[in-house]
């Protein structure tokens, strides 16, 4: 009984590998606890066959999760860098558009300096011109004025000339 409480005992353990078993102790056992062992071990065999096998099918879910997750962010990444490249172009036209802005607007500056140098030059010359002016006018006003005091002398000749020719002399328009 000795015999058969060790081999129950040893057949109790689960985890127990036979190929770890020394010959000698196979050959204490009996064709059936053998039999029945080996049909254990095909049985963890088979057991850890079908556990691997819905280890692999979850493995292979999981891939094939990750593998859609890749291709997702890999479609993601195209549009991004699609985005990034118009973003990128865009921002060299407002780049190119701001340049050109600031040429523009050194040569409008230009112009206006130069206008503006300009106008000083004319408005210059004008006032220039029109001191000359204000300065002929006044001797315009001079000469009119000498004529004028002329021509009341002149006048006041002639009337004494007439007025002096019809008391007692003779008239010079006559003749």
């Amino acid at each position: 009984m000795e015999k058969g409480a060790q081999v129950s005992k040893s057949a109790e353990s689960p985890a127990e590998d036979i190929s770890k078993i020394s010959d000698e102790e196979l050959l204490k056992w009996g064709k059936e606890e053998l039999v029945r062992r080996l049909r254990r071990a095909e049985a963890g065999k088979r057991g850890a066959i079908v556990e691997h096998g819905n280890l692999m099918r979850e493995v292979n879910r999981r891939l094939q999760q990750h593998l859609n997750e890749i291709r997702s962010l890999k479609d993601v990444n195209q549009k991004l860098q699609e985005d990034n490249q118009e973003l990128r172009d865009l921002c060299c036209f407002l780049d190119d558009d701001r340049q050109k802005g600031k040429r523009v607007s050194r040569e409008w500056q230009r112009l206006g300096r130069y206008s503006a140098g300009l106008m000083r030059k004319e408005v210059a010359i004008y006032l220039q011109k029109l001191k000359e002016l204000e300065q002929r006018q006044l001797e315009v006003i001079r000469e009119n004025l000498e004529l004028k005091e002329v021509c009341l002398m002149l006048e006041e000749e002639r009337t004494a000339a007439v007025a002096g020719g019809v008391v007692g002399g003779p008239r010079r328009n006559r003749a």
